[in-house]
């Protein structure tokens, strides 16, 4: 079984050209004491090598050309003991996951480890206070790998981009220190009626990335990560795009009976399209609320380029966001007329909600022939939730209980296989598939999602999603 679960990271390339960077470990406080959550600019020496080494290892989460990987294979540290110590890195299991339920995203050792690295001084003090995250043996290992590059990363990454990058975050700093965080902040508290305990300090932490004009960044626990570029001087952009991620947190933290009522409120509006307005409210709304609502506090105006890399959600952000600014300005959180208002938002547009690379964008797929997965995935790439099975009783019956696109791709035992989606759907009870012959069939289901089957007998499968049409 494959699975992929969204991350609350947004990557945004814009020309990426070189190479990553990262930086020392210094403290700087945004908000006085006594007035709100505390905001704090962190730099940590430990997540900067730990970033470095990640990304030049074969088992890199963002994108394989990332340019910490062009830096260090052209310096004279690419020889065998480095590329030794890459190798051991790659074998090391790191993120181990965990489930709370259906009211909170799973939690991640990885998460913890690097939450650890962040308040560690150094790769010492981050093995002391990580004992126990995960085995022993990993620990010790990863943390003999990160020793050895310390000097790499310093030579390659920090000290070339040392000046630039620290007048950076000065102006950084002096930007954080001069805006009120706080108001940005308790939107998403009010908005999505969430909470937080402020006395907890929110952590902004920044690395430097040279040769480069993208960057990612990532919020998880009390810590916003992000990369910025040696060329990047639209600061206001920055912290948008690190608003976007902490508004992703904001709304993971509410109650369980909170979100239980915005999943009831999408599910009895009468659209049959509710389900998958649905899917797109996360990632909307923190776009329209960081990229839109912040972004404009920030400069003055409101950004006419792009909100986001994905059409289909920088639409939807972009037509919700006068919405969502009466809210927010009336301080009101999500109720029910705000998401039949966001369902009627997304049937006006469907001519471009209803393209299949939105359909796709959450799936659970099943097919005996693992090539297809790839092939799905080249098709579709954009994706926020994804499972992939073989065919069986059990995994039909699995999926049938899922409220994302049900995909089944059928290139054996014809006959068999379909008769296993018939009897697994209450909905095809009349269905008279021929086992014998190409065809793709989707069907939208009670449950407002649709069921795809594509039947492959002389056709392969990228042939057959060609011809996929839905009703």
């Amino acid at each position: 079984m494959k699975a992929y679960i969204g991350q609350l990271i947004l990557i945004i390339l814009l020309a990426s050209t070189g190479t990553i960077n990262i930086c020392m470990a210094q403290t700087g406080s945004s908000t006085p004491s006594g007035q709100g959550l505390n905001f704090q600019v962190k730099f940590s020496e430990p997540l900067a090598v730990y970033v470095f080494v990640q990304n030049i290892s074969s088992k890199n989460r963002f994108a394989p050309n990332y340019p910490f990987k062009k830096l260090f294979t052209d310096s004279k540290f690419n020889q065998e003991k480095y590329k030794a110590l890459i190798a051991e890195f790659d074998t090391l299991t790191l993120d181990y996951t965990y489930e709370y339920g259906p009211e909170k995203l799973g939690g991640s050792t990885w998460l913890l480890l690097k939450r650890n690295l962040i308040n560690s001084r150094t790769i010492d003090d981050f093995k002391h206070s990580s004992l126990g995250i995960i085995p022993n043996p990993s620990l010790f290992k990863l943390c003999s790998i990160l020793t050895e590059f310390e000097p790499v990363y310093q030579e390659l990454v920090y000290e070339p981009n040392k000046e630039v990058f620290e007048r950076q975050v000065g102006e950084l700093r002096n930007l954080v220190a001069s805006t009120d965080m706080n108001s940005f902040f308790n939107v998403g508290i009010k908005f999505y009626n969430s909470s937080w305990d402020n006395s907890i300090p929110f952590n902004f932490v920044f690395y430097p990335l040279p040769n480069s004009r993208g960057w990612t960044a990532t919020v998880f626990y009390d810590n916003a990560e992000s990369a910025i570029p040696t060329s990047l001087t639209d600061y206001n952009g920055l912290l948008s795009v690190v608003f976007h991620e902490i508004f992703h947190t904001l709304y993971d933290e509410t109650t369980p009976a909170f979100k239980n009522d915005i999943v009831q409120w999408f599910i009895s509006n009468p659209s049959r399209n509710s389900r998958y307005a649905l899917t797109l409210l996360n990632e909307s709304l923190a776009t329209a609320l960081g990229n839109g609502y912040v972004s404009a506090r920030l400069s003055g105006k409101e950004n006419a380029g792009n909100w986001y890399h994905n059409k289909h959600i920088n639409l939807m952000a972009k037509k919700i966001y006068p919405m969502v600014k009466e809210y927010i300005e009336s301080q009101r959180s999500i109720d029910k007329s705000f998401v039949d208002n966001y369902v009627r938002i997304y049937d006006d547009n469907l001519a471009v909600f209803s393209e299949l690379n939105h359909i796709m964008a959450g799936r659970y797929v099943l097919s005996d022939n693992p090539q297809d997965f790839n092939v799905i995935d080249r098709k579709f790439p954009y994706r926020s939730m994804t499972q992939y099975e073989s065919i069986s009783v059990s995994s039909i019956e699995r999926m049938s209980k899922t409220s994302i696109t049900k995909v089944i791709l059928i290139s054996k035992d014809h006959k068999r296989k379909l008769q296993l989606i018939k009897e697994g759907f209450a909905e095809l009870d009349s269905w008279k598939p021929d086992a014998k012959t190409d065809f793709t069939y989707a069907l939208l289901l009670k449950d407002k999602t649709y069921l795809i089957v594509i039947n492959s007998v002389r056709k392969i499968t990228e042939e057959q999603i060609e011809t996929l049409q839905l009703k």
